[in-house]
């Protein structure tokens, strides 16, 4: 309905202005579902580009080129982007501009910014094609789901099932929001250590890069049953921590900001490494993107709470 509406609003062929019928006749549809949605003013004005279905959202945010690899199964191999070109896209910032909000219930699955096989032989192709497409895809349907319930229930006045809906915003929420991390969070040219101001930092609150890097590996072999290990900024305490997640929004320490993730979940590496979760880190060692990290870090750290 809502897409049926931002074409009834786009100037007719020709370049002709929409005549007020079909203004009318858009603003009743975009009333019958619901608000919440822009109005038919700023739909004339962005020319129509508020709404996406997700296929399009990717093909926007990431080229793809087809691969006679992927063709038999229907698949995409998404062109590979230099680490610059990632981090921006990460952003926000394609095509010049801030990206706009995210309508409740208008999540979509972000592109991998490089190809499925792209990270072998550290992350097998198999892995990263299920890990993204099944596993996120998920969160992403789930977080979006839990959105419109919400806003269904503020809608009715009936906040019956409020404590179910959110957690289930939580649970997915938070799968989305890291996996969206953690998929940047690595790169085909990635590994080797960090630079600069974090290189700085970690040396500052651990002692030097090796002490970062074993805590770290045993934050993540030692999360129970399955989980996260996290590299976070803490805005309160001005340093950068390592904390453990379970089951995403569990275990989490409120106020910091997360700048490196790994997810060691089983579902993340069981296909390639069994219950070697300890091969698997060693691994992914290899694959981080300290550009990335880095560049979170150096906006993360302009963010200073008074220190209790």
């Amino acid at each position: 309905m809502y897409v049926r509406a931002v074409r009834l609003v786009e100037p007719v062929a020709g370049g002709q202005e929409e005549n007020s019928p079909r203004r009318e006749e858009a603003a009743v549809l975009l009333e019958q579902e619901g608000g919440g949605e822009p109005s038919v003013e700023e739909i004339v004005t962005h020319g129509g580009d508020t709404e996406q279905e997700p296929a399009a959202a990717a093909e926007r945010a990431e080229p793809i080129a087809s691969s006679s690899a992927d063709s038999a199964d229907g698949g995409q191999l998404h062109k590979e982007k230099t680490i610059d070109e990632e981090q921006r896209q990460e952003e926000g910032e394609a095509d010049g501009e801030r990206q706009r909000p995210i309508p409740p219930g208008k999540h979509v699955l972000p592109p991998l910014p490089y190809s499925y096989n792209a990270l072998e032989p550290h992350i097998s192709e198999e892995i990263m094609r299920l890990h993204h497409t099944k596993h996120h895809q998920s969160y992403v349907d789930g977080l979006n789901k839990a959105e419109r319930m919400m806003a269904e229930a503020r809608r009715t006045n009936n906040f019956e099932l409020l404590k179910h809906w959110e957690r289930e915003a939580a649970f997915n929420g938070s799968g989305h929001y890291l996996h969206t991390i953690f998929w940047y969070n690595m790169h085909p040219e990635g590994g080797g250590e960090p630079r600069g101001e974090l290189r700085a930092q970690i040396e500052r609150d651990f002692g030097s890069f090796a002490a970062f890097r074993r805590h770290f590996t045993e934050a993540a072999k030692s999360a129970e049953g399955v989980g996260w290990a996290l590299l976070v900024w803490a805005p309160r305490a001005h340093r950068l921590e390592i904390l453990q997640a379970e089951k995403h929004q569990l275990m989490t320490q409120w106020d910091t900001i997360p700048l490196l993730v790994l997810d060691v979940w089983e579902h993340a590496y069981y296909l390639q490494y069994k219950n070697d979760r300890a091969a698997y880190i060693e691994h992914w060692w290899n694959v981080v993107n300290w550009r990335n990290v880095e560049a979170r870090f150096n906006e993360a750290r302009k963010l200073r709470w008074q220190p209790f």
